[in-house]
Formats: structure tokens, sequence, C-alpha cells
């Protein structure tokens, strides 16, 4: 029998209000609209089917005040996350926001009516204390503070909910159970006794180990139950990790496990997230939920500390499992032993004996360089996903962003290092030059701080699309601001090599290598907020590279570009 839902009923909006859907619809059509951030959104989705139940609307005031300060909601139930509707004074005013007003909640992909919002109050929060008080501290480095103090609103709409119609999913549609869906799972398969697996990272053959175990220990079946809406920054997508779960669902035993994938805007809290990931499986019918080592914990600390005990996660579950409702199995960490060529707990295993690992940080390695990753380690299922996701340097993609003066022979050096590349041949080369830009992307454009930072965000974007597709682009333009040049490496990096190389030709050199006389025109103020004239060139202290073009040739500042390419395998060495 399926676990009895948080505070007794399984809150599943979509199967209360079905009956008045068309009248819904037809009301959304007459409402002021809000249109749902990403976090908003799969917040909104598990409040909808039951994930969040007991709740049924964002939390107002009172219930705010109380989980920040006690984990409980006005009623006294325990509820260790604030899950709240955040907005600006902007959107306030737009959609007509205050008390007793009724607001249709849109999905910003496609702008479909999911819910309508009957308002019980909008009020301002201490962020800071919410900080203190769900994520331990009021620090930045953690990202769901960073997220509250950079992101969020500064105000929080409080309200029920009526469900119109759940937002649409057109990836891994047949994995995605609500509560009620997976509660009938269960019991069309007789499973009675569920342990359920949080992950938000890719599986190995250590953690099938560990969920066989642990399954095994209680005769038990097993649900892997990944998150797929929002993680940490950085993390592997979850198109390439529900891959691999689907990869390592045939290497459980016949029977034994199920993949169900679960929506959740995770907020790296720690100790409470846990407590908030117990009571979402109970709301999903299982018995069972085990709770690992530093459990959603979001790393260090601005002070370069852990923000969360190893086992603080483990100690709050228990402090709260008569509340929780949900048997919590410690995770235990298993270790591979070459002799007998078996994994065992890592607590268990006799002195002496030999053991291996490879750690994250390593596979990302082997990932990178292409070097094997034993059978051991992962199936080889899996690994053949993660090399599709993350290819070696080799075949991946990098963009060369040439910064410095007019006339400083930055698009000379562009064009003999587009040149050499497409004689190394592995990959496809783009050129963006700035006359073309300028005409193709950005002819509406001027020459203002504002303007050029637009033009370099466009050329940017167009290098970054080029590099995830695995392209090499070379982008040349003066790039004179110092902001506009780190953006740009942060959209480009995340999806492969990017390399800032200064041309620093000085002013004089470059004032004489100017053919066209647009310095000239400059100084007798012809042309008005002209770089290295009137209008500064901040000079980059991040370069990857910096050429004088007046004291070496092209070739070799082609050849001490292609040199950091092969150091970091992005191009085979002559």
């Amino acid at each position: 029998m399926a676990n009895t839902p948080h505070g007794g009923v399984l809150k599943d909006l979509y199967l209360r209000d079905a009956d008045k859907q068309s009248a819904l619809l037809a009301e959304a059509e007459t409402l002021p609209s809000l249109v749902l951030t990403d976090r908003q959104l799969c917040d909104l989705e598990l409040i909808l089917n039951g994930g969040f139940s007991p709740l049924e609307g964002f939390l107002n005031q009172k219930d705010y005040e109380g989980v920040v300060a006690d984990m409980r909601l006005a009623s006294g139930t325990l509820w260790p996350m604030p899950i709240t509707l955040d907005v600006d004074q902007e959107k306030i005013e737009a959609s007509k926001i205050q008390p007793n007003n009724r607001i249709v909640l849109l999905d910003s992909r496609d702008y479909q009516p999911l819910a309508i919002l009957t308002v019980q109050d909008v009020y301002r929060p201490d962020k800071s204390k919410e900080a203190a008080g769900v994520y331990g501290a009021d620090d930045q480095a953690h990202p769901a503070v960073h997220y509250l103090h950079n992101i969020a609103g500064d105000f929080y709409v409080g309200g029920s909910l009526q469900a119109v119609q759940a937002p649409a999913h057109y990836d891994y549609v047949a994995n995605r159970f609500t509560p009620s869906e997976l509660r009938a799972h269960f019991k069309k398969l007789q499973w009675t006794r569920v342990v359920a697996f949080q992950t938000r990272n890719p599986m190995h053959r250590a953690h099938r180990e560990l969920t066989v175990r642990a399954a095994r220990a209680r005769k038990a079946h097993l649900l892997i139950h990944p998150v797929v809406g929002l993680t940490k920054p950085g993390d592997i997508d979850h198109y390439t990790r529900v891959r691999v779960y689907k990869a390592l669902m045939p290497k459980y035993p016949n029977g034994m496990a199920e993949l169900s994938l679960l929506p959740l805007a995770m907020r790296m809290g720690g100790p409470r997230e846990a407590v908030w990931h117990a009571l979402i499986r109970k709301n999903h019918g299982v018995t069972h939920f085990i709770v690992g080592r530093d459990h959603a914990g979001p790393g260090k600390n601005s002070q370069g500390v852990d923000f969360y005990g190893p086992y603080d996660a483990q100690d709050l579950v228990e402090q709260f499992k008569s509340e929780i409702g949900i048997e919590i199995v410690p995770f235990q960490m298993v270790a591979y032993c070459p002799d007998s060529d078996e994994y065992m707990p890592a607590n268990e295993v006799p002195e002496g004996v030999k053991t291996l690992n490879i750690s994250g940080t390593e596979l990302r390695r082997r990932l990178r360089t292409g070097l094997p990753i034993p059978e051991w380690f992962s199936y080889p299922e899996v690994v053949k996903v993660l090399r599709q996701s993350h290819p070696p340097r080799a075949q991946q993609g990098f963009t060369v962003f040439l910064t410095g003066l007019h006339a400083s022979g930055k698009n000379a050096l562009a064009r003999a290092l587009q040149v050499s590349l497409n004689q190394e041949g592995s990959r496809s080369v783009s050129l963006l030059m700035s006359e073309n830009v300028r005409a193709e992307l950005s002819s509406e454009l001027g020459f203002s701080k504002r303007d050029r930072d637009l033009n370099i965000g466009r050329q940017a974007f167009v290098a970054g699309e080029l590099t995830r597709a695995g392209a090499a682009a070379i982008v040349a333009p003066i790039a004179p601001y110092d902001e506009a040049r780190k953006n740009a490496r942060q959209a480009i990096e995340k999806y492969g090599g990017f390399y800032l190389v200064h041309v620093s030709t000085p002013l004089e050199d470059c004032e004489k290598r100017d053919h066209d006389g647009v310095y000239e025109r400059a100084r007798k103020g012809e042309i008005k907020d002209f770089t290295g004239i009137d209008d500064p060139y901040e000079v980059p202290t991040d370069a990857d590279l910096s050429v004088n073009l007046s004291e070496q040739s092209i070739s070799q500042a082609v050849h001490e570009i292609v040199l950091l390419l092969e150091k970091d395998g992005y191009v085979g060495s002559a």
C-alpha cells in the first residue's frame, strides 16, 4: 500500500478542478496575467499535481514566516521550504496584483494558461532573514541566496490556486509521473514497499550497487527519482542524465526498479532540503527514502568552508522522522575491490584490501581527453552517452576572441588564423569580422557604449552557437569595454573553449597603419567617440595571450595562438 500523503490527503488540483476546466479556461481569457519564471514554473507544477501536498497555493505571509522561522505552516504542519511567488513592483502594477484579485499564471515557453491565483496578500520579505533561516547563512556563495538577492523579485504574492492545465512537456514524457499516476503505477505493479533514490548527477556502477543493496535490505522495490527541473549551476544537463539513467535501468534485476522524473527546482538547501525531498517522495507514494552524505549541499561558502556538515541532513531528517512519515535510508558508500572484482560497503572492506575509485574531477578529465573509463567504474552504455554529450576537446568547438584598437592588425591576424585552422582541418572555421557583423547583425547600432555592448553581445551569441555545434569561431571586434568582453567569455565558454587574445599594438603604431585616415579625422573632431582618441580602450587584464604586431609577425602570432589550442587539446600538434 502506498504511503499516506503529507497532511493526510493528496492535493491533486488537476483532479480537484477537472470539472471546472472549461470555465477556468474561459475566465483566464479575461484576467490579468503573470508570466512565470523557470523556478516558479517548476514550483507551480508540483503544487498543482500534489507533489507539494498539503500546499494548495503559494505561501501567504503567515505561512511564509512560520516556514522560515520554524519549518511549520500556520496550521502547525511540518514544511521546511518557502514556496513563494516573487514579483517586482512593475509586475504588481501591470498585473493588478492585490488581495482578492484573480490572476492567470502563464507558461513562459508558450504563454498557455496553467492556473488561476486568487491573491490573499502581497508582502515584502526580509531576504536576509530568509537566507539565514532557510539556508543557514546570508552568504551569496550559496546559489539559492544569490538567487534570492539578485534574481527574485522584491515582493511575494500569497494565494490559492485553481488548476487550468498542466505544463506541456515534450521530452521523456513516458517517464514523467505525477504523484497520482505514480501511486496508481505502484498499485498496478503491486509494489507495497518502495525505496526512492534522489539524484541530480549521472549514475555509475557504484550507484547501482548501493541502490540494489538498499532495496534488498528492506525487501523493497526501487524508484530512481532524479530531478529534471533546476539543479545546481554547472550540473550536467538533464537530457544527458536521463539518457544515462535509461541506459542504466536494464542493469537492475528484472522487475526491481522503475524510473520517474521529478520537475523540481532544487535550492541546494542541505538539511532543510533533505526533509523537503523526503516529504515530496512521501507524496509520490514511496515508503523509504535514501538521504545522502551532504545531501543537496551547495559546496563551499565565501570563506571556503562547506555550508553544511556531511551528516547535517541525515541528522535533521532523523529529528523529524515521526512527522515525515517515511523511513529514511542512510546513503551507504560502496568501494570497488579489484582483487575480488566486487563492490562492498566501504565500512566493511577488510583492512589492507585494495580499493579503487575515480573522482568526479578524474572522470571529467578522462572525458575531456578521451582516455578510457574502466568498466568496473561505469557501464559501457553509460560511458557512450557521456562521451556523446561531452566529447574530447579535439571534437569540441572553441572561440578565439581578438580584441584591440582599430588598425592594430587584428583583422589580418584573424584572416591568417582562419587559414591556419582550415589547413588543420579538424572542424569548420567561421570568421566574424567587424565590418560584416555591423552590416549583417548590427546595422541599426551606433557607437555609444550601450550600442557597442549590444554589438559584442550579438557576436558572442553567434560565436557561442558555433562553439556549441563543434565549430571554431574567430571574432575580431575592437571590444573596448572589459565588462562586455567578460560577458562574452561567460556566454561562450559554457559550450567549449574561449581564448581572449589582446592585440596590443600601441596607439602610435596603429595610427601609422591607418590607411583610411580615421584616426586623423578623429583627432580633428570629425569623428566622435572614437576608441583610443576620445573614448577609452580598457586594456584586458584577463587575456589568455597578448600579441604586439609592431614587434612580431602575423605568422608568429598565429603560431602562439595555435600553441594555446594544442596545449588544451582543441587541435592536434603538427
